[in-house]
């Protein structure tokens, strides 16, 4: 459908930089042009910044913030940076003035400001701001690869004069995502460098990485326009992971499936060179797959063998929050593992075993996807993110108002505002009114806030005792939610992930977040396996094989408490999520 990834079609920029949703092949595409431009005689420093980042076992080399060459290819040069590390020094480098001096409620506040996934991707920029704007390093390569590109609102974040000022060292709104950047002022200049050199077409190249599915390819969407909002319009997409032989019933629903996505795809990429590299079925490490991933299939299969002969079903998670009486049930993921389909599925299963069920989540469309029967005893209702986002956002700029505050203050309010933490407490809110209103029937949720979010809502209730200029009230259905939600006899959280790479480790983080917060989480659900199906097809054969290190390291990590789902063909909705059960 598209022309292949090859890079001797494409005109490479200095800096390249690749972005996109976790678990869609960032990294693996990053590590297979760098090896291959440097196969070609080119120079070149390859760069990670992304806290989940396994370059150390893509190249089986133990890796540093400065860069290693690469034995091998000695025209290589990797660098991993240490983006959570980054973000500790960064923290105790702004609170540390302020200990002993305020209350520990108000530095409980700052630090839990400082600690979400924003604030890490300030301390990122602030460690590859350093690399872009350094001309021996631009002297030296050819070119510098970037896996993981900022978000559009951290650059826009950066941009506010606001950002630097000192209002921000007390509150912006009470629950505040980046907290405060007057830590990195002396960082200003090179920050304006850096984005410059970003919005730059001659020198930085965007490259959007997303797979052949909608959720994905939405996400593609998204980043592509905030980035071109603030001037890095140089994009080119590329498409990872297209089946392209079928040769039984699997393959056939998944390349249907796939092509299916790829016609419906945002109307937006028509304008923008598109690429695709085909479904590869091998684990991208070690030097001769990163180097196939753009040339050839290398079908191999893996030798691993799982650790227990006994894997539970989903009916077995399902029993076991039946009998343990839970009364409110979340399912936790990244975007696009299936936790609506799963928390779905739960609800269905403990209604047929008589319990009254209210179901609530953040799909949009759940009204025309879920067949339902009061007799089953499931209820349903559907939270419009943008919705909630909106009246929190209004009721959070007429507070800041009422006091009086600059346009400039405004302006990074409004931008704070954008931050994927805030949004989560604005539709956590929304949540906890539903969780309030139903304390006689068990409430399953999709979408639950991360450990940060609770942590923030809940040190930021402490703050407001401190500070009475805050700007956000929390209401009272969020500060009676907390502390339930710890009590581990009434509240349980379903960690939903799929039997690779990103999406293990990015659920290993979302656990420790949790852990953090206090939040007992038992189950985890390996979604669309291909190891749990029979297929014959060669690729997707080789591709369930490699699934099994992934099996085996959730199985671990649950202590054995853990349930796989096979991949489906069908969207599975309404009255097929009894084929999950």
């Amino acid at each position: 459908m598209f022309k292949a990834f090859n890079i001797k079609e494409i005109n490479l920029t200095k800096y390249l930089f690749f972005t996109g949703k976790g678990g869609v092949g960032k990294t693996s595409t990053a590590c297979a042009v760098a090896l291959n431009l440097a196969d070609e005689g080119k120079r070149i420093m390859l760069v990670s910044t992304d806290p989940a980042s396994n370059l150390q076992d893509v190249f089986n080399t133990e890796l540093n913030n400065k860069g290693i060459q690469i034995k091998e290819v000695p025209r290589l040069t990797v660098a991993n940076f240490e983006p959570e590390a980054a973000a500790a020094e960064y923290r105790e480098s702004v609170i540390g003035p302020y200990r002993g001096k305020l209350p520990q409620s108000v530095i409980d506040n700052m630090e839990e400001q400082l600690s979400g996934s924003c604030t890490v991707e300030i301390a990122a920029f602030n460690e590859f701001s350093g690399m872009i704007t350094d001309e021996k390093v631009f002297n030296e390569y050819d070119h510098i690869i970037f896996d993981t590109a900022p978000t559009g609102h951290t650059l826009r974040m950066l941009q506010l004069p606001s950002a630097w000022s000192n209002f921000i060292s007390e509150s912006t709104h009470g629950a505040s995502c980046l907290g405060q950047l007057a830590g990195l002022e002396d960082k200003k200049e090179m920050y304006k460098n850096a984005v410059d050199t970003l919005a730059d077409k001659n020198k930085t190249t965007l490259i959007l990485v997303t797979r052949p599915e909608d959720s994905p390819l939405k996400e593609a969407e998204r980043a592509s326009n905030e980035l071109q909002e603030i001037g890095v319009k140089n994009q080119i997409l590329v498409i990872n992971g297209v089946l392209q032989n079928h040769d039984d019933e699997l393959s056939t629903a998944i390349y249907e499936k796939q092509q299916k996505a790829l016609q419906n795809m945002p109307a937006k990429f028509k304008n923008i060179e598109t690429f695709e590299i085909p479904l590869r079925p091998y684990n991208i490490t070690g030097l001769e797959n990163v180097r196939a991933l753009l040339k050839e299939n290398n079908i191999k299969i893996s030798q691993d063998s799982l650790n227990t002969a006994h894997i539970p079903k989903l009916k077995n998670v399902i029993e076991d929050l039946y009998n343990s009486n839970k009364k409110v049930i979340f399912t936790m993921g990244k975007g696009g593992v299936g936790k609506t389909t799963i928390a779905s599925a739960i609800a269905l299963g403990l209604a047929k075993k008589g319990k009254k069920v209210h179901l609530t989540t953040t799909d949009p469309a759940a009204h025309l996807k879920f067949v339902l029967d009061e007799s089953c005893g499931i209820s349903l209702s559907n939270i419009d993110e943008k919705q909630e986002l909106e009246k929190y956002r209004q009721e959070v700029l007429a507070k800041a108002r009422e006091n009086n505050m600059s346009d400039e203050d405004i302006e990074y309010i409004e931008e704070d505002l954008r931050s994927p933490c805030t949004q989560e407490i604005a539709v956590f809110r929304a949540f906890a009114e539903i969780v309030k209103k139903s304390e006689n029937e068990i409430v399953v949720i999709d979408t639950a806030p991360t450990g940060h979010t609770l942590l923030l809502l809940d040190s930021t209730e402490s703050y407001n005792k401190e500070i009475s200029r805050s700007e956000g009230d929390i209401p009272e259905s969020v500060i009676k939610l907390l502390p339930r939600l710890r009590n581990e006899k009434e509240t349980e959280v379903v960690i939903v992930t799929l039997a690779e790479t990103t999406p293990v480790y990015e659920a290993m983080r979302l656990q420790k977040d949790l852990e953090r917060a206090k939040i007992h989480s038992k189950w985890w659900i390996i979604n669309s396996s291909l190891y749990a199906t029979n297929t014959t097809n060669e690729v997707l054969k080789a591709k369930a094989s490699n699934e099994i290190q992934w099996i085996n390291k959730v199985d671990e990590i649950s202590n054995g408490n853990f349930a796989i789902i096979e991949w489906k063909a069908e969207n599975v909705r309404g009255k097929n999520l009894n084929n999950l059960i």
